[in-house]
């Protein structure tokens, strides 16, 4: 990481660091991608002032990594590290199918809106959770723009994505602003820890996720296998092909929803490998 000097630090504006404390002391620079990672890796080693502003500063750098393409892994298999108990018990074990949602743009929804992207993340939220319990899912995290859903039954976490996007798709947003959410699926049998989950199958997720576009809904083919035939009236799973997920050894094999209702023309996921096959209709 190039080294920041006393001058150049000096120079950056306030909103180039994740954490500046009530003196007004600044912490954590996130003004390039070098020092994003750095950050993340730094995060806990801060001794932030309260709760508040320890949420805040995660918040800020979550949304730095997202703007430079870095998928902060610590927070999808690190959720959850300080409950205990009931709530973490009270997770499904065994083969479960993961639901992670984040905003698209959401760092120029925030330029945009100032104050009022406060509301909208609240409402955003909201809605992905409503649709996830009316779906039998659970809650795992909601971290600033993502959120982490588990279901023991893929047919139930398909109905929640589709849920979700329905649902956004229907509401009148500050400023007319456009309000779409990744959404990416997978299927298997993480480790449930005292500390939530553990295990590849939330790496794939995550990916996945990442992988995605405001308004779609990608599967991986465990997740695509899962569902069999028991999808609803109406949807249909395109194969679009096989891809290198960062991280991911084996290249995976990504599925698109299709509804009639909702949007169906998306750029290629964004992966870092090319795409392996040419796309065919999955009945």
């Amino acid at each position: 990481m190039p080294t920041l000097s006393a001058t150049a630090r000096a120079r950056l504006p306030d909103s180039s660091f994740a954490y500046i404390d009530s003196q007004g002391r600044r912490r954590l620079p996130i003004n390039d991608i070098s020092h994003v990672r750095n950050a993340l890796a730094r995060f806990d080693q801060v001794d932030f002032e309260d709760d508040v502003a320890r949420e805040r500063a995660r918040e800020r750098l979550l949304r730095a990594a997202k703007k430079h393409g870095i998928v902060p892994l610590g927070f999808f298999d690190g959720q959850l590290r300080k409950a205990r108990g009931a709530n973490v018990r009270s997770l499904p074990r065994g083969t479960v199918t993961f639901l992670l949602t984040d905003i698209e743009g959401s760092t120029r929804l925030l330029e945009r809106l100032g104050d009022e992207y406060a509301g909208l993340l609240r409402d955003v939220r909201t809605t992905i959770r409503t649709s996830v319990r009316a779906s039998s899912g659970q809650e795992v995290d909601a971290r600033a723009d993502e959120f982490f859903a588990v279901f023991r039954r893929s047919t139930h976490a398909l109905e929640a994505a589709l849920a979700i996007h329905r649902a956004l798709q229907a509401k009148t947003w500050p400023q007319k602003a456009e309000v779409r959410v990744r959404i990416g699926m997978h299927t298997g049998r993480p480790t449930l820890t005292d500390t939530g989950y553990v295990g590849i199958a939330v790496h794939i997720a995550a990916r996945i996720c990442w992988a995605s576009h405001g308004g779609q809904i990608l599967l991986s083919s465990a997740a695509r296998e899962s569902l069999a035939e028991r999808l609803a009236a109406g949807i249909a799973l395109r194969s679009l092909g096989r891809f290198s997920l960062h991280g991911v050894a084996e290249p995976e094999a990504l599925f698109q929803v299709h509804a009639a209702d909702l949007r169906a023309k998306f750029p290629r996921p964004r992966t870092i490998g090319p795409m392996r096959s040419s796309r065919a209709a999955v009945p």
